[in-house]
């Protein structure tokens, strides 16, 4: 897998080139709303062509799906390459300096491969399957707790199903009389990349997509980590309700979620 490792790097270093010059450039940036409380930009459009090309220069028989240009079926789908061009457009917006390139590649069904790509900070989280985590190329590690007290958590609001606000709320609440505190930085990749070194302990967020979290999921496990559904099963792939942390703060996590969830939260 070393060699599509590379060409992840590649094509996440290329998209946050594209983002950088735009951060420093930033007049030439161009908003609309694809959706309620959903926004692109051109430099999304631009990174994710830069991501695009890298991928289809190594690999042109693959399958690519992409959070703005959709699903392009190559002529080998057992291999698919998933794109977050720019996670955290919100941020970038309001040049906020917090958000991310992912770029993951599903082989038959199963992540071997993500990367997600800090460019203001220049930080690279890179994983391939059973060959673990690392950050600029020095193994991480999930941090280790015996439960959720004393903990920080990330999470993100559920800004695009807001039906489940209340029931977010809820948990909200709950989690927040245990924990020592929480982060609600706005990049579902950065933060699940931040659980896998340990940065924040755990992490939690209703209904992302899966360029959202594939890269993210990955970098978790390979760092020792656990990622489930709200319930604690494994339907976070199908759902995109993801907790994530070591094995006894994900359980802990899930455990104190449980009760708070709408019938629609527990699948």
């Amino acid at each position: 897998m070393h060699p599509m490792l590379n060409i992840a790097i590649r094509a996440a270093r290329n998209a946050g080139n594209v983002i950088t010059r735009a951060y420093e450039d930033f007049d030439k940036v161009e908003a609309e709303q694809k959706g309620l409380n959903d926004f692109v930009t051109n430099v999304d459009r631009d990174a994710e062509r830069a991501i695009i090309a890298a991928i289809r220069k190594a690999y042109p028989e693959h399958t690519i799906i992409g959070e703005e240009s959709g699903t392009d079926v190559g002529t080998d789908n057992d291999f698919q390459w998933i794109i977050d061009p720019l996670d955290g457009t919100t941020n970038f917006l309001k040049r906020i300096p917090h958000f991310s390139v992912s770029v993951a590649l599903q082989v038959k069904g199963r992540v071997e491969v993500g990367v997600v790509y800090d460019p203001i900070n220049n930080e690279l989280f890179s994983a391939c399957r059973g060959q673990g985590a690392q950050l600029n190329s020095q193994r991480i590690r999930v941090a280790s707790h015996r439960d959720i007290k004393g903990t920080l958590l990330g999470t993100g609001f559920p800004f695009k199903a807001r039906q489940h606000a209340d029931t977010y709320m809820t948990i909200f609440a709950d989690l927040f009389a245990d924990v020592a505190d929480m982060r609600r930085a706005g990049s579902a990749a950065l933060d699940l990349a931040y659980v896998a070194c340990g940065r924040l302990d755990g992490f939690f967020e209703i209904g992302l997509k899966p360029w959202d979290f594939a890269a993210g999921e990955l970098l978790v496990r390979e760092a020792g980590g656990i990622v489930t559904d709200f319930a604690g099963g494994h339907n976070h792939g199908t759902s995109g309700n993801i907790v994530a942390g070591c094995p006894k703060v994900t359980a802990g996590l899930v455990n104190k979620m449980r009760p708070n969830l709408s019938e629609a939260l527990q699948r």
